[in-house]
């Protein structure tokens, strides 16, 4: 079973940047695409990004496009969010996401959280404006 663990956030300026870390430990990391999503108080938990497992296809919330960017390195079991340009919206707790292990073909990129079956506690981001 895989256990993401998410780092790196923080208080951040407007317009600032943080990238995020989830490290996962299990030998399935290689097969499982790795997602991030988020939740505002009182909202729901929101789509971010995903990657694939062959780290060939990634996808976007309309909300972060151009903004942020997902990466992984298999090697190091871990998967980055790279986030440029924030805003006060994007203030929320950031959680990773471990897909079903070899489920989908290798740019198999799902966004919904029950195609998810592993996920961090979370990491908190706030956007100062």
């Amino acid at each position: 079973q895989m256990q993401p663990v998410e780092s790196g956030g923080g208080l951040v300026q407007a317009g600032g940047s943080l990238r995020l870390s989830c490290s996962a430990s299990g030998r399935t990391f290689s097969r499982t695409p790795m997602g991030w999503f988020r939740q505002a108080p009182g909202k729901e938990r929101d789509f971010v990004a995903v990657i694939s497992w062959s780290g060939i296809s990634t996808l976007y919330a309309d909300s972060v496009k151009g903004r942020f960017r997902i990466s992984g390195d298999n090697a190091k079991n871990t998967v980055y969010l790279q986030m440029n340009s924030l805003k006060p919206e994007d203030t929320a707790v950031y959680y990773c996401a471990g897909g079903i292990v070899d489920t989908g073909g290798s740019l198999y990129t799902p966004t919904a959280p029950p195609d998810f079956g592993s996920w961090g506690q979370g990491t908190q981001v706030t956007v100062s404006s």
